[in-house]
């Protein structure tokens, strides 16, 4: 969920290493590395867990609001010519308050609710094959030559199905690149570099969206209570988005890590077995193919993804026509289809769909038995949030502490003063705010973690020089989505290091950092610059989402 929205289990416990290769993987990240990755890796590991970093962040929010306000600093609000005086939290009255508002605060977290009924959905569609299905679908049926788009596609898109694609797509990659006869360590890094760097991305609205959604909207009220960053802000530009990174992809592949890599496999000690496909939720047939390094969908998972595919075609007629049909009660001529229901609470469609579409294909494909399958599948989805949900109610009070101190306001009105001060472009104010949000993704690799800490101050500065929260919420994901994939904080470095040791048992850190350092960093640049042109032709980046905001 990156994105990462992602979700990862950021406060899982330890786990010993499950085979040699993993170990071996761990002994070479224990070795440590030299240089400036090696600064990345030594300051990155001091870092306390997310949980832990916000509750000091909480406790620092505290302390400061005191300082402050014994300093007696204060702010001119430029919207309304109020003066804004930061609050000291550490009254006997807001002491009290912290006790008293806490569950309050956690359950009038934005991104809670949207995320907690969105998964209920998609882990339907998850557990019961059917995003597999679709991952297998798109890269089993293509030629050589678009072998690499379309896993790259399938990763960057494969966002919607959150950490699991990682765990799904890299194995994948691998076995379709060898059985096409090209190195499987090239296609574990297009599946990696796809999945990881490209996270923010997609060509379907995914969790991600809500869930940034969520956090952006909290921060874009300290300016002004009614604002609401919608789930589609991005959407406009996010699906070619999408596209152009698979491009970019691909052209790092074929043009540079495809010779780079041609001789990074053991080809007399590489075991075949280890590049066979295997997935808990498969129909019975699953494994009848002929060949096991077929990637194709056997009759029955054709069958269920068709019926599938027709499912959701019948549920967007509905959908769009409960919109735009007069006398439906979610028509609003009034004020326009965007403020009909089904927009402003598109959480509940999107978990409807992907809760009707994995319902057929599990009846179709038989992995769904039983009624009781349903709300099983729910369970085990949910169970994945569990992490995040720990998370999320520090994360809650943290961002009501700091609103309640207007620190926030304060400082993005004086960020705000300095910025119009410097009267920087926006091409260089922009491409500051990503760099700065790339280097920061090297340290705190969780998304939602670092947008929940970078939001309620930077959205509010942006909004104060004209900036719209849909525009910063989108430079965000930009800058951080492409230093996944460098950055040794991730646990999924040490997988994809892992899967590249099955095919290359010399490869150490070293090796995966060279081969993913040319995809971030064009990845970086390039989506950088598309966002540019988009900018400046003055297109939306979704429906009824501003470039700019007026104070």
């Amino acid at each position: 969920m990156s994105g990462s929205t992602r979700t990862q289990p950021e406060t899982a416990p330890k786990r010993e290493p499950e085979n040699k290769a993993e170990s071996k993987a761990d002994e070479t990240q224990q070795d440590g590395m030299t240089g400036f990755l090696g600064w990345i890796e030594k300051v990155g590991n001091k870092l306390p867990d997310p949980f832990w970093l916000f509750v000091i962040l909480a406790g620092v929010v505290a302390v400061s609001s005191w300082l402050a306000n014994k300093a007696g600093l204060s702010a001119v609000d430029p919207s309304n010519g109020e003066e804004i005086h930061v609050e000291n939290l550490l009254t006997g009255e807001n002491l009290s308050r912290m006790v008293t508002d806490a569950v309050q605060n956690f359950i009038a977290f934005p991104p809670l609710g949207v995320v907690l009924a969105t998964m209920l959905g998609v882990a339907v569609a998850e557990q019961s094959g059917l995003l597999s299905a679709m991952v297998r679908a798109m890269v089993s049926k293509v030629s050589p030559k678009m072998l690499t788009f379309m896993v790259a596609l399938a990763g960057v898109t494969g966002s919607v199905a959150s950490d699991a694609i990682f765990i799904i797509l890299i194995p994948l990659g691998a076995m379709a690149f060898h059985a096409m006869g090209r190195s499987p360590v090239v296609g574990a890094m297009v599946a990696f570099a796809a999945s990881s760097a490209g996270f923010d991305a997609s060509l379907i609205l995914n969790i991600t969206d809500l869930l940034l959604a969520g956090i952006s909207t909290s921060a874009a009220q300290l300016v002004d209570a009614d604002y609401v960053v919608s789930p589609l802000a991005n959407i406009f530009f996010v699906i070619p988005s999408a596209i152009v990174l698979s491009l970019i992809i691909t052209a790092v592949t074929e043009f540079y890590i495809d010779k780079k890599a041609a001789d990074l496999v053991d080809h007399d000690e590489i075991d075949e077995d280890e590049l066979q496909f295997d997935e808990d939720n498969q129909p019975d047939d699953a494994h009848t193919r002929e060949d096991d390094e077929d990637l194709s969908l056997t009759p029955l998972e054709a069958k269920g993804l068709k019926w599938a595919g027709i499912a959701i075609l019948v549920f967007l007629a509905i959908y769009f026509a409960l919109i735009f049909v007069p006398g439906s009660p979610f028509h609003n001529a009034d004020e326009g289809f965007m403020e009909s229901p089904l927009i402003q609470a598109i959480a509940v469609p999107i978990s409807l769909a992907f809760f009707v579409t994995g319902l057929v294909y599990g009846l179709i494909v038989s992995t769904i038995k039983d009624p009781a399958d349903i709300p099983s599948f729910m369970a085990k989805g949910l169970e994945s949030l569990l992490p995040i949900l720990v998370l999320f109610f520090v994360v809650a009070q943290f961002l009501a502490w700091f609103q309640w101190s207007n620190l926030g306001p304060w400082t993005a009105i004086k960020g705000a003063e300095l910025l119009q001060t410097w009267n920087l472009p926006n091409v260089v104010l922009f491409a500051a705010f990503v760099l700065m949000v790339t280097l920061i993704n090297l340290f705190i690799t969780s998304g939602s973690a670092q947008w929940a800490l970078m939001a309620p101050v930077v959205v509010p500065m942006m909004m104060y020089v004209n900036v719209s929260p849909e525009v910063t919420q989108m430079l965000y994901r930009i800058g951080d989505s492409p230093s996944n994939i460098i950055t040794p904080m991730s646990p999924y470095f040490a997988l994809a290091l892992t899967f590249l040791q099955k095919y290359y048992k010399k490869a150490g850190v070293g090796t995966l950092i060279s081969l993913a350092l040319p995809y971030s960093l064009c990845m970086l640049v390039g989506w950088f610059i598309f966002f540019m042109v988009w900018y400046f032709l003055g297109i939306p980046l979704g429906p009824g989402a501003p470039m700019g905001y007026e104070v």
